[in-house]
């Protein structure tokens, strides 16, 4: 029997930040075939260690905001005082060519995201598996003073407050178990029908 071919699916993943969101999307590239992670279009200065392309699109401001006025963005979002955007044609070609697009981002972006591409949107929420555990987690982050520790956790119960407006919620109290669970999701929503590009063609044959 011919190989299955699948329409992509974009796959949303947030969390407070501490919940191990970023490891888990890495992981998920390592391990499954077909999935890519989505590369951001970005005002901040490019780091030493980063590649264009693979790490952000590095543009100025006054690129940046053309490509919005454009409508260029799924989502995009100011991040102290550094712009940020999903690029459409970034992810809807990776789609057509059935790979699925991992995208880390918060409750904000993923509202956006939605309006846009609903038909492919497939949202997953990470939780710590305690408010103690998130706090050891942030603590032992770069070096912050007492404020702006506070602020991180008041952010972090903010953004958990948006849980159920995502499809599954995951909590991370085993790093490669949450992996695994999210496999789990990905293969599954792979098989829903209206993903299933050539199922016209094999139900034909067997009818």
């Amino acid at each position: 029997m011919p190989k299955m071919v699948n329409k992509g699916l974009l796959l949303i993943i947030s969390s407070p930040s501490g919940a191990g969101k970023t490891t888990i999307c890495k992981k998920l590239i390592n391990e499954v075939d077909d999935i890519d992670l989505s590369v951001s279009v970005t005002t901040r200065k490019k780091r030493k260690d980063e590649i264009e392309g693979k790490h952000y699109f590095f543009k100025n401001e006054d690129d940046f905001k053309m490509l919005l006025k454009e409508n260029k963005f799924l989502e995009h979002a100011n991040v102290f005082g550094c712009l940020y955007g999903t690029l459409k044609k970034e992810v809807v070609s990776k789609i057509n060519k059935g790979i699925d697009v991992i995208v880390d981002i918060d409750w904000q972006g993923t509202r956006q995201i939605e309006k846009q591409l609903p038909e492919y949107v497939v949202k997953v929420f990470i939780l710590p598996p305690s408010m103690k555990e998130l706090e050891n987690r942030l603590g032992k982050r770069a070096s912050e003073n007492k404020k702006n520790f506070k602020k991180r956790m008041s952010e972090a119960k903010k953004e958990i407050s948006h849980y159920k407006e995502y499809d599954f919620v995951i909590v991370n109290n085993d790093l490669q178990l949450a992996v695994d669970q999210i496999k789990i999701i990905l293969f599954s929503e792979r098989l829903r029908r209206c993903r299933q590009l050539t199922l016209n063609n094999t139900i034909e044959k067997l009818i």
